[in-house]
């Protein structure tokens, strides 16, 4: 019954979106208050029933009902309960209904967080959301309904051993907050469109939403990467893994919709460039879901479905796509600005930074999309991998990182070239020293990358200080904004750090010990003291015991597991790891040698390699600090958009 239940509130929910979305639109358009009155209940009601859809999806799971076809599939028994509810996003169905879950949570926060918007302009919001939910919902109960009942069976298929981890309990709903986050600015940018009015306002209103999606789309990659680090083995970082593309391309085109509209809003300049970006960084929210659901590319994260829901997705892209289009074009005659700025001014630099983006985001695109073109093509299948990647990416950052230096430091308007030069040689000169010293303290050896790397991050740091003392307020006088800049800066900066250590320094070797056999690596000795079986509960494993000692002393155990899952009879490896704040000790168990305990082993030195995540927390936290800017508590102030 409660399936049952689940299955009749997502219907409700799509009857309610259909409301939504047009009966406030055409009420705003006919200036009738009852209809547009209706969009915040509405918003309201489609959420609660998406909520009820969602309870009672992870009823089923927790009750072992396997009578429901995706229960089944994705899980077991004797699963543990912190995984038989990451489980109802562990699959196609499941992860849909996340996704509508997610966007009607954003729906109901602009409901209930946006009573200084006019009450017209909100609800031709609202409105879009409502018809992006209705696509949604139509997807999932035309092609990937998740009440779907079958014969009631014995007991479940078990969820994939990749996903029992707390990381991918984690890492998708964080993702999908930012992914679909973006709807909201793409809503707000559409709305402002069919009123014909793309002023400060609309900016300001889509600012903060725009931060706290990115921040959480920030937190949901780095979420991704440490999962991939410590369940797969991989470097900590990227890969270029198609699916890892389809969440970076919306996060680079994100962060130049971020400084796009800083310009909107304080100059009223870039205005259809800013309504392309947000158009841009949705679709690409979309065509990360076609990616990953459509079964056209192969990835340890994808979910290789019936291609009929790939093209579901791919038309649901193109109305997304084409009708914010059609309307740009209509308006594009009122997007003018009688702004002016001279070629040395902020508007210059955040323009540069914006076309560096858009450049990043299509080199992306195209190494993404590339192979299915050429096998679409029948011209044969290429891969595209890391090469291209590594190329087109690494210069672009540089001058990304050299841009960003500059653009903050610059004035509004127009600005002189003697002050700038006067501002820039201090932190060049720090950059320089730090670039040279540092590697003599961290690195066993000295490389132009390593300077390359050092030099543009202590670049990015040296100028985001000056730019704050320069302003000459007490630290609590300073905006959220400013400080947002900062914090966001210094974690892009903190980042580059360790992707340089870990790309050049780190340290990987596969070897075989017996039990009391040692190997030493980077000056750390791990002493391998064999395997027991220990058991889980639901899968049965043999764990290695690897002591580390350096300089003769005992600093950690490392415990690493070969694991296999009882149901899926999958092999699993899970990593012992000692992390540090300036390096981590990796250690894999892999296959047993011989029958005197001699095992093979992988061992890694990995430099730095917190200072990824730690980058990513920082810019995400510089996002929040800028959406709590306390101008974006005086929107009452601001004219509306009618």
């Amino acid at each position: 019954m409660i399936p049952e239940l689940g299955h009749m509130s997502l219907i409700l929910a799509l009857s309610i979106a259909i409301i939504m979305g047009l009966v406030p639109l055409y009420g705003s358009f006919r200036s009738n208050a009852n209809f547009i009155a209706l969009a915040k209940p509405a918003a309201l009601g489609q959420f609660t029933f998406v909520a009820i859809s969602f309870g009672c999806l992870v009823y089923a799971f927790l009750s072992d009902d396997f009578s429901v076809r995706y229960v089944t599939s994705t899980s077991n028994s004797a699963l543990p309960n912190l995984f038989k509810v990451s489980g109802v996003w562990g699959g196609h169905e499941g992860s849909l209904l996340l996704w509508a879950l997610v966007l009607s949570c954003w729906t109901l926060a602009v409901a209930l967080f946006s009573r200084s918007i006019p009450v017209v302009m909100l609800a031709r919001v609202l409105s879009v959301l409502g018809l992006v939910s209705v696509g949604i919902l139509l997807f999932i109960l035309l092609t990937s309904n998740p009440f779907d009942r079958i014969p009631m069976q014995r007991d479940g298929r078990d969820l994939n051993p990749l996903l029992q981890d707390f990381g991918l309990a984690i890492h998708p709903p964080m993702l999908y907050i930012g992914y679909v986050g973006f709807a909201v600015t793409y809503a707000f940018s559409v709305a402002a469109l069919i009123g014909g009015k793309l002023d400060a306002a609309w900016a300001r209103w889509a600012r903060p939403w725009t931060n706290i999606a990115w921040a959480f789309l920030t937190i949901g990659i780095a979420l991704g990467s440490w999962w991939a680090y410590y369940e797969l083995g991989w470097g900590g970082w990227w890969f270029w893994d198609p699916v890892e593309n389809a969440s970076f391309m919306p996060w680079i085109l994100g962060t130049a919709l971020i400084h796009s509209l800083v310009v909107t809003e304080k100059r009223g300049m870039f205005k259809a460039w800013t309504v392309l970006l947000a158009v841009g960084t949705f679709s690409l929210s979309l065509l990360g879901t076609f990616l990953v659901r459509s079964g056209v590319i192969t990835s340890v994260h994808s979910f290789a479905s019936d291609p009929t829901r790939g093209i579901f997705i791919l038309m649901l892209l193109l109305i997304v796509i084409g009708s914010a289009l059609i309307l740009f074009s209509i308006r594009a005659p009122k997007l003018a600005s009688n702004a002016k700025f001279e070629l040395l001014s902020k508007e210059t630099g955040l323009l540069a930074n914006n076309v560096i983006l858009v450049v990043m985001t299509l080199a992306v695109l195209l190494g993404t999309l590339f192979p299915l073109i050429t096998d679409a093509l029948a011209i044969g299948k290429i891969s595209v991998g890391p090469p291209y990647f590594n190329m087109v990416m690494v210069p672009l950052a540089v001058v990304l990182a050299a841009v960003m230096g500059v653009g903050l430091l610059l004035r509004w308007k127009s600005d002189k070239q003697q002050r700038l030069i006067k501002l820039l040689w201090l932190p060049l000169a720090l950059s320089i020293v730090a670039a040279i010293v540092l590697p003599l303290i961290f690195a066993p050896h000295y490389t132009g990358h390593t300077f390359m790397g050092l030099l543009i991050s202590g670049w990015i740091i040296s100028t985001a200080i000056l730019w704050i003392v320069k302003q000459k307020r007490s630290l609590f006088a300073i905006s959220g904004a400013s400080w947002g800049a900062l914090f966001g800066h210094i974690g892009l900066a903190v980042a580059f750090i360790g992707i340089t250590f870990v790309s050049l320094y780190n340290m990987e070797k596969d070897i075989s010990l017996a039990p009391g056999k040692s190997y030493v690596l980077s000056g750390y000795e791990f002493k391998f003291q064999g395997v027991t079986n220990v058991e889980g509960p639901n899968y049965v494993a043999h764990q290695g015991l690897i002591e580390v000692y350096q300089n003769g002393q005992k600093i950690t155990e490392l415990k690493a597991q070969k694991r296999t899952y009882r149901v899926q009879k999958m092999p699993m490896t899970e990593a012992g790891i000692n992390a540090g704040f300036f390096r981590d000790l990796f250690v894999a168990l892999g296959e047993p040698l011989d029958e005197k305990g001699t095992w093979s082993l992988r061992v890694q030195y990995k430099p730095f390699l917190r200072w990824i995540w730690l980058g990513a927390i920082l810019m995400a936290l510089g996002a929040i600090m800028a959406t709590l800017d306390k101008r974006y508590r005086r929107l009452n102030n601001i004219k509306g958009v009618s």
